[in-house]
């Protein structure tokens, strides 16, 4: 197992290598001077030019990339090219409540896909295993922010049960959290729910006729025991990479969600970045979402090897 992550954790080097190379040589190609952006369109020349050599836009460009990652290393960032403000405070300070969002989201997946799919598999063809599937093409094929304003109009608007925007952090007041957390974890949720379901469908389908299903219950063990400690764990082993492969999809999703529910996350710091055209922050928010997507694939693979020892 040690080998493994050492393995994976090597792997992680070429790959954060590559994006930061592709996230920094985008710059490149924004259209417009930096400078002049950020000087203004009324600046004269002379603050022009103290502003591109303030930000050292006079260099070429590989000693500009070396300065950066060297500093990113160290786990800085830089500063955000209109306010000065550190990169890595600015997704610290934000990143908690994206992080909660998305955890909250494949709670909602888990507590979905997992009951529905051992349904499923447990009733094949039959009005169980159809009810589910129809769910799950509708979970995959429903736009999650369509879903959110769904969710909105129906128990916040009408019904008044949950806060309509807005966010509470966990520390402050866990009941206002969850108030605020559950619609939009529902609507990021739905469609990880709806491919965790399908999946584990189809891997119980196929473990209930394994040979070592069979012969635990021709030894007279309970049909829930071998469901559970038999059945389950091994079919739940390609669930865990389908989740690790939901995380990339979570947090590129939760941008769209985080406006809808004007919830302040890193989405929401990255869609005003982007408007402001402040690369800076765009660059540094890629770079903290590819490690978190990477580690959240790490994990995934640790416990895949560890419910099927023979995919070590």
């Amino acid at each position: 197992m040690i080998r493994l992550v050492g393995r994976r954790l090597l792997t992680m080097v070429p790959l954060l290598l590559f994006v930061t190379l592709v996230v920094h040589g985008i710059a490149i190609f924004v259209p417009g001077d930096p400078a002049v952006r950020i000087a203004g369109e009324n600046a004269t020349p002379e603050q022009i030019a103290l502003t591109r050599d303030r930000l050292n836009l006079d260099e070429p460009w590989p000693v500009r990339y070396w300065r950066w990652l060297t500093d990113a290393v160290r786990g800085d960032l830089g500063n955000s090219i209109f306010n000065n403000d550190s990169v890595t405070q600015l997704i610290l300070e934000r990143m908690p409540v994206t992080l909660a969002l998305t955890l909250a989201a494949l709670v909602v997946a888990v507590l979905f896909g997992v009951p529905a799919g051992i349904l499923a598999a447990l009733h094949p063809n039959r009005w169980p295993d159809k009810l589910v599937r129809a769910i799950a093409t509708v979970g995959i094929a429903f736009p999650g922010y369509w879903l959110g304003l769904l969710l909105m109009l129906a128990f916040s608007i009408r019904l008044g049960w949950f806060p309509t925007i807005g966010y509470t952090p966990i520390s402050e007041d866990p009941a206002g959290w969850l108030r605020h957390i559950t619609l939009p974890a529902i609507a990021l949720g739905a469609s990880a729910g709806a491919e965790v379901a399908r999946q584990l469908r189809r891997s119980m389908l196929d473990t209930l006729h394994r040979d070592f299903v069979r012969t635990a219950t021709a030894k007279g063990l309970r049909y829930r025991a071998v469901l559970g400690k038999h059945a389950l764990k091994h079919a739940a082993a390609p669930v865990v990479t389908v989740l690790a492969t939901q995380v990339a999809l979570l947090l590129g999703a939760a941008v769209i969600i985080e406006q809808t529910f004007t919830i302040p996350g890193v989405g929401a710091l990255a869609v005003s970045s982007v408007i402001g055209n402040d690369l800076t922050v765009v660059q540094g928010i890629v770079v903290v979402s590819t490690v978190a997507i990477v580690l959240a694939n790490l994990l995934a693979d640790v416990a895949q090897a560890w419910l099927a020892p023979k995919t070590r």
